[in-house]
């Protein structure tokens, strides 16, 4: 509820003049980003517990659930873990997120911050709250960056000597370019940059009132955060979501898993046939091969029993890659990956279905739900 639904005089843009309420839109896209960023985070992180799982049962534990969803039970959750550097507005906004969203238990998210004492909320959760970002990402799996531009070199110096090959740093200060914050990170090869473009523009389709966890579960806004979406006046750069896909083999890689079963656990994160689909979907259902991650000739001279390479996240962010191409000239894939980024979130959408053209008109039979 907004207690200054009937208090004009005490809202944020009364006193603004009306010829600069124009500006009034950066209020929004502040609101929009903190989502967008909240939410890819979230998904980021729903993939790779559940990757963890798979690798555990392929071990031989227990049965795996048949992919990301909104409120499925994780039995490998106790071996994911994630930190924050940094409590401000985005930190603390990212571990509410984390915690409702995933979900990550609170023993499992750790949060390093210059003034832990204002989290006392999220302390009082279970989440322990502290001042040491080497010590956090010696301990975490993924470790997401949420300070000031000019707090990361700092930063990048302090935790260089402590992240671990296969620790995920998950960059959001964007005055940061990918190429420097690996050179600061002393070349480390698993960062994640999102890089968001706006327009003055928007649909002014993120609201005000609710909370981020909240707000995430309202299809609009949460359809808008999709990797392919540009509502809103927010679009991300897909190149995040190959370095995501390329993270994945990455971690099993790490576990020494042959290429074969880490494209099928891969295609089991992503193309698991829904217990809707008719049949006909369940066999179009597309999927990821060999020749989408790597080149032709590195696909003829791999052995069966071999690992895929480590990849350099970096490289994959800046440069053209197969899967580049391959997700590019593939619409259905793209729309197969926006109803799976949805799915996680427990929001069904539909389908995209073939154009449908006739004498007199054309149609497109696109239906979001």
């Amino acid at each position: 509820m907004d207690i200054l639904a009937d208090l004009e005089t005490l809202k944020f843009e009364y006193g603004i003049p009306e010829e600069e309420r124009f500006w009034l839109y950066l209020q929004s896209r502040s609101r929009g980003l903190l989502l967008e960023a909240c939410a890819h985070a979230v998904f980021l992180c729903k993939l790779l517990r559940h990757l963890r799982m798979m690798l555990n049962v392929a071990q031989g534990s227990e049965r795996p659930s048949s992919g990301p969803s909104n409120s499925d039970p994780d039995p490998a959750s106790s071996e994911f873990k994630v930190g924050i550097i940094g409590g401000g507005r985005l930190g603390k906004q990212l571990a509410w997120s984390l915690l409702q969203l995933v979900p990550i238990p609170a023993e499992n998210l750790r949060i390093s911050t210059r003034r832990p004492d204002i989290l006392e909320v999220l302390q009082k959760r279970g989440i322990q709250c502290f001042y040491h970002n080497s010590h956090l990402v010696g301990w975490a799996n993924v470790v997401f960056l949420c300070c000031l531009p000019s707090q990361l070199p700092n930063i990048c110096l302090e935790i260089q000597a402590s992240v671990e090959k296969n620790c995920i740093v998950h960059s959001f200060a964007s005055a940061i370019p990918l190429p420097r914050l690996r050179l600061l990170l002393n070349n480390h090869t698993s960062i994640l940059r999102p890089m968001y473009y706006c327009v003055e523009d928007t649909d002014h389709i993120w609201g005000t009132n609710k909370d981020i966890p909240t707000a995430l579960q309202d299809p609009v806004i949460l359809q808008a955060t999709s990797p392919f979406s540009s509502r809103g006046g927010i679009t991300l750069n897909i190149k995040w979501l190959e370095g995501v896909l390329y993270a994945i083999l990455n971690v099993c890689t790490e576990r020494n898993v042959f290429y074969p079963k880490a494209l099928e656990m891969l295609n089991k994160l992503f193309f698991m046939a829904q217990s809707g689909d008719s049949e006909k979907e369940q066999a179009s259902c597309p999927s990821f091969q060999l020749k989408h991650f790597v080149n032709q000739i590195y696909v003829r001279n791999l052995f069966h029993r071999r690992p895929l390479p480590w990849f350099d996240l970096t490289t994959v962010q800046l440069k053209d890659t197969p899967l580049s191409q391959h997700l590019s000239a593939s619409p259905a894939l793209q729309d197969h990956l926006n109803y799976v980024y949805c799915k996680a979130f427990g929001i069904s959408v539909t389908k995209q279905q073939p154009v449908v053209t006739t004498d007199s008109s054309s149609q497109q039979g696109t239906s979001r739900s």
